[in-house]
């Protein structure tokens, strides 16, 4: 049997999520659909860093002394950002997902961005402002001259965001300067940097991507539209993991819209070099068309996940999909 290993917990602020993520993981592989074939082996990081097998602490060696492949249910940083990733080489230990780099261009937004613009994929105008620190001076002139310089470059809306993290974690949103200026004011770049965006108005869309799927390099998943209470906004964090939202899959969009969004999805899949699984998300304005927000190199797998509604729009399932990355990972 192939003992893999199922990392999930860390550091992040998203460990709740990959707690969930991997436990879906971690039942699925005890399922009858797969129970034969895999022996799961539960590795929790917990929010200190100390990695445990079956609630026990250990040490790396031990955890890659007791796996033959990883599948990396981390969600935030450590995870996401290639860190972890960078171990797992050192230790010559398969994985699921993207490579150590990959995972780190495209866990930087600004980073992933620059690619977008690259590939000829349009995406908002934005600036990156780099976290507070003393020698910037009194927080009140500080947030007066940051907000002017945003105010001056880019017209509203503005969504804020950390510089790195899961695709909808942190976010706010600022209508007018006084917005922006209360913003700093409260620390929104006071733990780390920011993003800030012009907000693009329209429908939200999300793709996902296989590789060598049924047949095909790169295997497009149904497009799914988001669509958000009229008091959130946008798609935040509590949105999207509380059941406020609601997701129409496949979405109400054009044939040439579905057509733009897959084209677009493998393009970043292909154009940023990510292995095995991904999702990107847009936004498709009535007039200015698509753009793209960003790309995340390890969507979640929980309930309330979305690349899980997409496999079974296809007549798919996550067991089949968790089967198709592992052995993936194993030819890596």
């Amino acid at each position: 049997m192939i003992k893999v290993g199922v990392i999930r917990g860390g550091i992040s602020s998203e460990y709740e999520v990959s707690l969930k993520t991997g436990s879906n993981v971690l039942s699925h592989l005890r399922s009858d659909k797969l129970n034969q074939k895999y022996k799961p082996i539960d590795i929790l990081i917990d929010k200190d860093g100390t990695w445990h097998i079956s609630g026990k602490p250990v040490s790396i060696s031990d955890v890659f002394h007791s796996v033959d492949v990883i599948f990396n249910a981390l969600h935030g940083n450590f995870g996401e950002d290639g860190k972890v990733q960078q171990i797992l080489d050192q230790w010559k230990i398969p994985y699921t997902g993207s490579s150590a780099f990959a995972s780190s261009l495209g866990y930087n937004k600004v980073l992933a961005k620059e690619q977008f613009l690259k590939l000829g994929i349009k995406t908002p105008n934005y600036l990156a402002i780099p976290k507070y620190e003393l020698e910037d001076g009194p927080i009140d002139s500080y947030a007066v001259s940051v907000s002017k310089k945003i105010h001056d470059k880019l017209s509203p809306n503005w969504i804020l965001k950390p510089l790195s993290g899961g695709s909808s974690v942190g976010m706010r949103i600022c209508k007018t300067y006084i917005d922006l200026v209360n913003a700093f004011l409260e620390g929104v770049n006071m733990e780390t940097d920011i993003l800030v965006e012009e907000m693009i108005e329209g429908k939200e869309a999300t793709v996902g991507v296989i590789n060598n799927f049924r047949d095909k390099d790169v295997y497009i998943l149904p497009t799914i539209e988001i669509r958000i209470p009229k008091d959130k906004t946008f798609f935040d964090f509590e949105a999207k993991y509380t059941g406020v939202s609601e997701e129409v899959c496949p979405g109400n969009f054009s044939n040439s819209e579905k057509e733009e969004l897959s084209r677009l999805a493998g393009l970043i899949h292909t154009g940023l070099n990510l292995n095995h699984y991904s999702r990107s998300d847009f936004i498709v304005h009535p007039k200015k068309g698509i753009y793209a927000l960003e790309v995340n190199t390890l969507p979640g797998l929980t309930d309330e996940s979305l690349i899980p509604k997409m496999l079974y729009a296809v007549g798919s399932d996550v067991p089949t999909f968790i089967d198709h990355v592992i052995m993936l990972s194993l030819k890596r």
